[in-house]
């Protein structure tokens, strides 16, 4: 069992070549120091039909501390969906609990934000209506929240859009609204499901650079679910590792590339070293698929062979 309350077969460790540098170190050091904003205890959850029962997490457990960027990765069907649905008090566990600064979470609130693959935005409310919705709904005047949504707009860089609708913005300047929205309310922690997955490869990685510009901003701590090895390595702090069948932690990884990030650094050793551990977590976590082959049957003419 590791320090995290993790237990892990194979803990991660970098090749004595590549050890954390002192200013790397010194950064985890002052991370843990940090109030601990978020518990997982023990988090089992079983889906019941008529006929049977399926486990999609069994005795999840780690903390959070604030203003960390912790990623979440993990096969498909490890229940990296459900994981996020409880913590967003959205869907209750068998058994287990999450704890948000030391109260449990039972149902949503504005202690969490979130931000979806999906455009949520309302397509009928310009940048600045959608930003200014979740101000209103607390309670805040028009002219309160109207000052508020456009201090997060300039966050985003997205002042000069404000009064531009959904349709008529990209894929990326829509997450960024989405991002301000989530934001506006002040949550405790911004929980990020996949944001960038519907993204091209450019805007994805402008997204990224973003995103880690605007976390330094403020004083919030970030869950992120990905399914990119390379996103997850570029944006963390530590990394999530979950296995499946049924969801349980392989690991938590420390990742060891120092901040702040930069592309140049995708090619270092440390990042390297790291992708190369996540990928053996992940292969090792696979359930084995039979092989399938296919018959070989022409149903039109093709012409000359391409192979």
């Amino acid at each position: 069992m590791n320090r995290n309350g993790i237990v892990s077969d194979h803990p991660f460790r970098l090749p004595s070549y590549l050890e954390q540098s002192p200013a790397v170190a010194e950064r985890f050091a002052r991370i843990r120091q940090r109030p601990v904003i978020l518990e997982v205890e023990a988090l089992t959850r079983v889906f019941t039909t008529a006929s049977a029962k399926h486990a999609a997490l069994r005795e999840v457990s780690f903390r959070v501390h604030r203003r960390e960027f912790v990623c979440v990765i993990g096969p498909s069907g490890c229940g990296k969906s459900t994981l996020i649905r409880i913590i967003a008090g959205l869907e209750s566990p068998t058994s287990g609990r999450v704890l948000l600064e030391g109260k449990p979470v039972t149902a949503p609130g504005s202690d969490r934000g979130m931000v979806f693959q999906g455009y949520t935005l309302f397509p009928w409310l310009t940048v600045k209506g959608n930003v200014m919705f979740g101000l209103r709904v607390a309670g805040k005047s028009d002219a309160l929240a109207e000052r508020e949504a456009r201090q997060w707009i300039e966050l985003v860089g997205l002042s000069k859009f404000e009064n531009v609708y959904p349709h008529q913005l990209s894929g990326g300047m829509k997450q960024r609204v989405a991002i301000a929205r989530a934001l506006a309310n002040s949550p405790r922690i911004l929980i990020m499901d996949e944001p960038f997955g519907a993204l091209d490869a450019q805007t994805r990685c402008q997204m990224q650079s973003h995103l880690l510009q605007i976390w330094r901003q403020v004083d919030v701590t970030v869950l992120f679910i990905t399914h990119d090895l390379d996103e997850a390595i570029y944006l963390a702090d530590r990394i999530l590792v979950l296995g499946a069948n049924p969801g349980h932690v392989e690991e938590l990884i420390d990742v060891p590339v120092p901040r702040p990030r930069g592309p140049e650094q995708l090619l270092a050793p440390s990042f390297l070293a790291t992708r190369q551990r996540l990928e053996a977590l992940i292969h090792r976590s696979h359930a084995v698929e039979e092989t399938v082959s296919l018959p070989d049957i022409r149903l039109t003419a093709v012409g000359d062979d391409v192979e």
